[in-house]
């Protein structure tokens, strides 16, 4: 892959070259810069950073001021990495008016190059009408979590509502997505919605066979302690890392030993 800045037509090739799309979360400059320093493909500021940032249990309160001031910040920080910007919760579900209205709005004020929604077929006029004014959209099906009162939790889905979920998955295609998430979907189904859809697939936790992946980038990372789904991998401990670092920074400051000469002045 090039240093070019990513487009929707980059992840549609991909697909097609089977290249596998990297996707991680971002909700602030520095790691905006290291994911992208790093060529991450996708970078999606999620509302899960009312999880991350903001310590709730839900996604369900954070604002759409929240998430435009959050996506300017990353997308003005990177270069390569494609910027995705979630619409929360209420944001798009009143009127096909003002999801539109704000679907632009999150675009014109961030600078991010997509939007992401959630829902299928409930949702297919609202995605076809915002790609129609010339914003991309990200489609989210399966879990979603700001659904997650209705659905009575995080639980995995596509054992008992697997023709839904492929119904939900055409709706975003034909509704012009350029790609799709699919969360917490059994693994048989989500090989059987990549292979056919003609837009690439991104999996959280449905498995090895979607044509990319993304986590949120603190649980790969081991930074978030409080839970970790089964299908996050992490690839650091930096929570344990970071609490060691602290506590020698802390023993030394008692100990006298910081500043010593060397980070002094004369």
């Amino acid at each position: 892959m090039s240093d070019k800045s990513l487009n929707v037509n980059d992840f549609k090739r991909m697909k097609n070259e089977g290249v596998r799309i990297t996707a991680l979360t971002a909700y602030e400059a520095l790691f905006a810069a290291i994911l992208d320093e790093a060529g991450i493909d996708l970078i999606l500021v999620g509302d899960s950073l009312g999880n991350i940032f903001q310590g709730r249990d839900t996604t369900i309160p954070v604002t759409l001021e929240e998430m435009i001031y959050h996506g300017e910040i990353v997308a003005r920080s990177i270069s390569r990495s494609f910027v995705v910007v979630d619409m929360p919760f209420m944001s798009y579900q009143i009127s096909l008016e003002d999801a539109v209205r704000n679907a632009g709005t999150v675009m014109k004020k961030t600078g991010c190059k997509a939007v992401k929604l959630e829902g299928g077929i409930r949702i297919k006029d609202t995605i076809k009408r915002i790609v129609e004014i010339g914003v991309p959209v990200l489609g989210h099906i399966g879990l979603t979590p700001q659904s997650v009162n209705v659905l009575g939790g995080y639980s995995v889905q596509g054992r008992d509502n697997k023709q839904k979920i492929i119904d939900d998955a055409l709706a975003v295609e034909e509704a012009g997505a350029f790609a799709v998430v699919m969360e917490n979907i059994t693994t048989t189904l989500a090989r059987e919605i990549t292979e056919k859809l003609s837009i690439p697939t991104i999996g959280i936790g449905a498995g090895p066979f979607c044509d990319g992946q993304i986590l949120v980038t603190q649980d790969m990372l081991g930074l978030f302690r409080k839970y970790t789904p089964k299908f996050v991998r992490k690839y650091a401990e930096l929570y344990d890392t970071a609490l060691k670092a602290l506590g020698s920074y802390i023993d030394d400051v008692r100990k006298g030993n910081f500043p010593s000469d060397k980070e002094s002045f004369d």
